[in-house]
């Protein structure tokens, strides 16, 4: 079942825009824009709004470690892979003006 998609633009907090992106690395969908149709698919499936009442079904636990013995390793794996990507940055330049004096006024020494 595959609709056509279409582009469109969302603004967001940088600090959720970073959230995305992180979630995107660690569960190796191929972009932020793969990530928010499953996170619209699914909000849309459970047929509700408004903020979650449970954390069921929030959380896959491996059936071969259910007393999460190897969690630590399988994060800090995560988090390696996700340091590991490059990522753009940019920064905001300064912008530098040259004040000019008004040609009427003269400076007195």
């Amino acid at each position: 079942m595959s609709s056509a998609k279409r582009a469109i633009s969302v603004t967001l907090d940088a600090d959720n825009i970073t959230w995305l992106k992180g979630r995107a690395g660690a569960t190796g969908v191929r972009s932020v824009s793969e990530l928010l149709d499953q996170i619209v698919r699914a909000a849309r499936k459970l047929g509700r709004g408004g903020p979650s009442t449970s954390v069921i079904g929030t959380v896959d636990i491996d059936p071969q470690d259910p007393l999460l013995a190897h969690a630590d390793a399988v994060v800090r794996a995560m988090v390696d892979k996700s340091i590991g990507r490059p990522m753009m940055v940019k920064e905001a330049g300064s912008e530098y003006r040259v004040q000019r004096r008004s040609p009427g006024k003269r400076r007195r020494g």
